[in-house]
């Protein structure tokens, strides 16, 4: 029996390979945040609903295919999408964090330029800084770095 064959009457068999081909897909290449994870939770759970008898003829499938396609999509985007967004946080990793600079901008949550290393870098108030803005000229911490932007706060002086 060749496989065309073989899929042709084992359609459950063939949503399976879909299912598996598409997650491995999604992990490899667009790393589990893009559309191919739906579209293969959606073939597996057609190729259980073949399996249990629920479902027959190539019609019916690929139009359960696409509806349970777009439920999983509603049900699971957000949580996906707040489960991705929550890991990892700002990066600390530099050496910069902690070093006192000058505030060379006004800086604000929204943005602001601090100097350091005779260049003006990127900057914006910390999350946790406590403060509306840091005037320029002031001095600042840089508490973290969040691609190439330093998140600082003000330096406290005791």
């Amino acid at each position: 029996m060749d496989m065309m064959q073989y899929f042709a009457d084992h359609h459950d068999h063939l949503f399976y390979l879909v299912a598996g081909i598409s997650f491995i897909v999604e992990l490899a290449i667009l790393g589990l945040g893009g559309p191919l994870l739906f579209f293969a939770i959606a073939s597996f759970i057609t190729g259980v609903l073949i399996n249990l008898g629920v479902l027959s003829g190539w019609e019916m499938e690929i139009f359960a295919l696409g509806v349970l396609t777009a439920l999983t999509t509603l049900l699971l985007w957000k949580p996906l999408k707040k489960f991705q967004n929550s890991g990892g946080g700002a990066d600390t990793s530099s050496d910069i964090i902690g070093r006192e600079v000058a505030a060379s901008s006004d800086i604000n949550v929204n943005m602001g330029t601090i100097r350091y290393s005779g260049i003006d870098w990127s900057s914006r108030l910390d999350s946790n800084a406590g403060v509306e803005s840091i005037t320029k000229g002031e001095q600042c911490i840089i508490v973290s770095v969040d691609g190439n932007i330093m998140l600082v706060k003000p330096a406290t002086r005791s």
